[in-house]
């Protein structure tokens, strides 16, 4: 049985291994700076489904917006956990494989089994004290990363009332690895060489393997301590919801929590501040002021979505998908980004209403939607809210067109946001303005407290980031 597609391409439905397609490698320099384009290019060669070369290895990329859509609200068909993996039970897959190491680490992204329900219930159950706005964790929170914001950005101003700066790695990127300290409940300063740690594991150097050891070993200590002294953090809660959790397992847990909130919170503010100064006619600044960031946020991430490929999932038995059918036991990956350019979906998208549709898939969908979403999304608002407040003007110093990017397989970012800036009239260079009122703690559980000024300073995160400080127009 034969599909015609696109410009006279076929491909075979039945009776084709996913091995012997001999499948393009996606992670190409195309993808690299232009990764719509081979979505498109795939979309005409194969349909909503596509065979491609993931490093040296086969996977099935699903671009359509309605097979992503089935593969991710069926989790029975779909099913996460690298042991429905055949090729990899098989011995198929090299131990040297690059993409290896960030499945390996079995946390709740990862996670199948049995063992996930039990496992997503008591994310949902830490997490909630923090999402909920009504609770005093989740005013502590959003103050906190006021107060950091604010400290990053009068960092900024120490060189000068005006001037140029990275609005990436100066703000974007710190921001949510400081709330993500917090949420974790590292003491004071502690926690910096950690998030520097993270850093490097995210940028994927030739130093992230033993950063990535340090980090998880200094999260063991950390999860130690919480089993020890339970506090008013992410930990703590996590362990009471979880008591069965052991150290190494709780480890990897707050490291996906500080990997996901870090990456793709930064990366979703990068994006928001560059659809808001780059926006035509001041409409989109406009919107912002009169409230609607989170609005705004909801139009980036459907067109340019921070997670762009979901980590793999498994087809349980045969089953077809697009044009093919897909064997029991191929990784199959969701594409958010090639599904919301999908013309099924993309074509039914206002683009001039004020209300954005709220179908994208940049949160996942189905039963395992991520259920940080909502921490992340006020993060994120919170964040650009107050720098749009402290900046009087703020314009890119490249075109938008010519922004560096980065890709992998799971996220796609900006290197840098090149940016010049003008604070706020009266906005003293150099001088902090006065910390937003916390809420006190409730009593049976103090949270973690602001850093000290003069404790942040000594930090080799404040250190880096004071040696970014660029001056001048």
């Amino acid at each position: 049985m034969e599909s015609q597609l696109g410009e006279g391409a076929s491909v075979g439905v039945e009776g084709t291994r996913l091995e012997e397609l001999a499948p393009e490698p996606l992670l190409t320099r195309d993808y690299e700076t232009r990764p719509s384009l081979v979505y498109e290019r795939l979309r005409q060669q194969h349909g909503p489904v596509a065979p491609v070369d993931l490093l040296g290895v086969p996977a099935w990329l699903v671009l359509g917006y309605r097979e992503a859509l089935k593969v991710l609200q069926d989790d029975g068909g779909w099913p996460k956990g690298l042991e429905n993996w055949r090729a990899r039970s098989d011995g198929e897959v090299p131990a040297d494989w690059p993409l290896g190491p960030s499945l390996e680490v079995n946390h709740v992204l990862i996670q199948g089994g049995p063992g996930y329900g039990s496992l997503r219930t008591a994310w949902d159950a830490a997490l909630k004290p923090f999402q909920d706005p009504g609770r005093p964790q989740a005013k502590r929170l959003k103050a906190a990363v006021t107060a950091y914001a604010d400290e990053l950005i009068t960092l900024v101003g120490q060189g000068g009332g005006t001037g140029v700066a990275d609005l990436s790695a100066q703000f974007s990127r710190p921001l949510p690895l400081m709330v993500a300290s917090h949420l974790l409940g590292f003491p004071g300063s502690q926690g910096d060489d950690a998030l520097m740690d993270m850093w490097r594991v995210l940028d994927a150097g030739p130093d992230a393997e033993p950063a990535l050891e340090r980090l998880l070993a200094t999260l063991a200590e950390l999860a130690a301590e919480k089993l020890e002294k339970p506090g008013d953090d992410f930990p703590s809660h996590l362990l009471a919801a979880h008591p069965g959790l052991s150290l190494d397992e709780l480890a990897r847990e707050l490291f996906m929590l500080l990997g996901m909130v870090s990456d793709h919170v930064g990366i979703l503010m990068s994006n928001t501040v560059v659809e808001v100064i780059s926006g035509d006619g001041g409409g989109v600044r406009a919107s912002l002021s009169a409230g609607m960031i989170r609005e705004t946020m909801n139009r980036v991430v459907m067109r340019k979505p921070p997670l762009v490929n979901f980590v793999p999932r498994f087809a349980a038995g045969d089953t077809p998908l697009g044009n093919y059918t897909i064997r029991a036991g191929d990784p199959v990956w969701v594409s958010a980004a090639a599904a919301h350019a999908d013309p099924l979906f993309a074509d039914h998208v206002a683009s001039g209403s004020t209300i954005s549709t709220r179908a994208h898939l940049s949160w996942g969908a189905g039963p395992r939607q991520c259920p940080a979403r909502e921490l992340a999304s006020t993060v994120a608002a919170v964040g650009v809210g107050r720098l749009f407040e402290r900046f009087s003007d703020l314009e890119l110093a490249l075109p938008a067109d010519q922004l560096p990017w980065r890709s992998s397989p799971f996220m796609r970012g900006l290197r840098s946001l090149p940016v010049r800036y003008e604070l706020v009239p009266g906005t003293a260079p150099g001088r902090a303005p006065a910390l937003p009122p916390v809420p006190e703690p409730e009593p049976e559980a103090a949270g973690p407290v602001l850093p000290d000024r003069s404790a942040r300073q000594r930090s080799s995160l404040w250190r880096y980031l004071t040696g970014l400080i660029r001056g001048g127009r």
